[in-house]
């Protein structure tokens, strides 16, 4: 289902103001021997110069799925359709040579775990320096001087010495700063993270993401940022788009998200979040059920299940992503009332529910 609100400008019409990254009515659906599993339905909305975008959501929403069809590295049991532009360039469709020459200049992507990310038996020096000669001409002199100069931007004591050191050899933090410095090495104008903080400590949470900023003032490049945490992009996202059952629910601001939520389910996401400062000793709002299994087609509002506040049209009508106010829009019937809604009130909190 396009999104007419997001739309994005002419194709192939990539001027200085124009946008880098531009889905259209993407689709994505994976066939297996049960069933085919729909797992993009629809997503639509650009990613202009220099702006960071947060993708959130729960697992399973189809926040990966969508990174994914952008640097051309779905399944071979993918069925895609509609567009995905990087720098104007239409990658849907696009052979795997071709696809190669825009991933690491155009677009490159830090993945979820740097461990399986790098390679185990190649040194980090060896990793980082192959990343520069396959898209620039380097001698290996300028693409070792190169190299170490990243690693340092990235944050890394002693680079010259760490060259030569294996990925094991490094902690969860410092191989997650490693690949940060190989998806800036050929200065992309578009950089993808996927959950570039799951399973680190706050602290080195804090360090990655410091490492991150480095990384985009150092290249000028577009960041989409996915995470199912929405405190990491708090600070850094200029807008968050909210994503449920393979659409896009939610977009705005940061804080038309975090202060003027206009669905239950972002209600929920941010409800759910720990606070330091909370004074109420009591328990985290939780959303009840899970997400759908996206096998069959969806009747009414796939969030419907779970919403404290459905009625019978929730039941009946799948509601498009409509404008709320200036820059914020929301797939909800009811988006006027829930917007006005005090944040973590909607989902209420029974002691008496099982941890």
């Amino acid at each position: 289902m396009s999104d007419p609100a997001l739309s994005a400008s002419p194709a192939n019409d990539v001027t200085a103001d124009g946008p880098l990254l531009e889905f259209n009515n993407l689709t994505v659906a994976f066939a297996s021997e049960g069933a085919t599993v729909s797992a993009i339905r629809g997503v639509s909305f650009t990613i202009a110069r220099e702006e960071v975008v947060g993708l959130v959501g729960e697992s399973g929403s189809g926040k990966s799925v969508t990174s994914l069809a952008a640097m051309g590295l779905l399944a071979r049991n993918a069925t895609v359709g509609g567009s995905v532009k990087v720098v104007g360039k239409e990658v849907v469709g696009l052979k795997e040579k071709e696809m190669s020459k825009v991933r690491g200049t155009d677009v490159a992507m830090i993945f979820q775990d740097p461990l399986t990310a790098l390679n185990p038996v190649y040194t980090i020096g060896w990793q980082i320096i192959e990343a520069l000669q396959a898209h620039r001409d380097l001698n290996d002199d300028e693409a070792k001087a190169e190299a170490i100069r990243l690693l340092s931007l990235a944050g890394i004591p002693r680079p010259e010495d760490r060259l030569s050191s294996y990925p094991h050899e490094f902690s969860g933090g410092m191989r997650q700063r490693v690949v940060i410095a190989i998806a800036i090495a050929n200065q992309p104008q578009i950089i993808l993270a996927d959950e570039p903080t799951t399973a680190l400590d706050v602290t080195v949470q804090a360090q990655v993401m410091r490492t991150l900023q480095l990384a985009l003032d150092e290249t000028k490049s577009s960041l989409l940022l996915i995470t199912h945490d929405l405190g990491v992009i708090a600070g850094i996202a200029d807008r968050v788009l909210v994503m449920y059952a393979g659409r896009i629910v939610e977009s705005g601001t940061a804080d038309d998200i975090f202060y003027r939520p206009a669905i239950p389910y972002t209600h929920g996401l941010l409800g759910s979040i720990p606070s330091v400062d909370s004074d109420d000793g009591g328990r985290l709002a939780q959303v009840p059920g899970n997400p759908p299994v996206l096998t069959e087609a969806v009747v009414g509002c796939p969030f419907a299940p779970r919403c404290p506040i459905k009625q019978d049209i929730c039941l009946e009508v799948e509601p498009d992503l409509q404008p709320v106010a200036d820059g914020h829009a929301s797939a909800c019937h009811f988006a006027s009332s829930v917007i006005e809604m005090p944040i973590g009130e909607m989902f209420s909190i029974d002691d008496e529910v099982p941890a």
